[in-house]
């Protein structure tokens, strides 16, 4: 008797997690914990060979005011095939926090994406200067792979892209929340990207948790604040404020940080 009641108890929990699978998801919002690795960072961007005017020195001493890691929370409110990514939750950071101008360059990003249209409204910052950019969304070449892994209780397939030319991104997306999205600009993959590291950038973003909650119309639209301007355009202000010669690979780096 004790074994039937087994059997049946097992076969009961089979077909509900199988009628879980069947379960999809087209709005609600997502939290997504932000990591960047500063000094990670910094020892890419500055290194001996490229000192220019002491300016390596001052990078050292400029890491001992930094924290080793980062992190940040952002959410993700999606409906449908509109999505709108902006800065979440704050965190205090314990010990020192380092100069304002090597803060992450990306911590204020607001991105609206309509995936229908495949456009986006981003308002983003450089320091003083808050820029309102409206481009078409990024066409990644997307490599799905067989690897999987868990992400907020959400079974994931890893898949790989190059933007910007040369720089690597791994991305892990469910196809259970139908919705096209995920975190900054990313999209384009058969469900929402609920995980996603850029080596190059030692940065990280993973979903902490997913809710059901539709959000409001209120909520779902796109950024107005800023200067009207081209990612060119951000491109020359970026330039103009790491104008220094040993400040070029940072201003790169920025550049890649801001346009994502």
């Amino acid at each position: 008797m004790k074994k039937i009641a087994v059997l049946i108890c097992s076969l009961f929990i089979m077909h509900y997690s199988l009628y879980a699978q069947d379960i999809f998801i087209a709005k609600g919002q997502i939290e997504f914990e932000k990591r960047v690795h500063f000094i990670a960072n910094i020892d890419d961007i500055y290194k001996k060979d490229d000192d220019n005017g002491g300016g390596f020195d001052f990078i050292n001493s400029i890491k001992k005011q930094l924290p080793e890691w980062k992190t940040s929370y952002f959410n993700l409110y999606f409906d449908g095939n509109k999505t709108l990514y902006e800065p979440g939750r704050e965190v205090t950071i314990a010990g020192p926090k380092g100069p304002d101008w090597f803060n992450d360059p990306a911590q204020d990003n607001v991105v609206f994406c309509n995936l229908g249209t495949k456009q986006s409204i981003a308002q983003k910052s450089v320091y003083d200067a808050k820029f309102l950019l409206a481009d078409s969304l990024r066409k990644a070449n997307w490599k799905i792979t067989n690897d999987s892994r868990d992400i907020a209780g959400f079974n994931c397939r890893k898949a790989t892209t190059i933007i910007n030319d040369s720089v690597f991104v791994v991305a892990f997306y469910t196809d259970q929340i139908t919705t096209t999205g995920g975190p900054e600009s990313f999209n384009g993959l058969p469900g929402m990207i609920l995980g996603l590291a850029i080596p190059r950038l030692h940065t990280t973003w993973f979903a902490t948790k997913v809710e059901l909650t539709a959000p409001s119309a209120s909520t779902l639209i796109p950024p107005v604040k800023g200067k009207k301007a081209t990612n060119a355009d951000l491109s020359v202000k970026l330039q103009s404020v790491f104008k220094d010669a040993w400040n070029k690979k940072f201003a790169q780096h920025a550049q890649w940080m801001i346009d994502l």
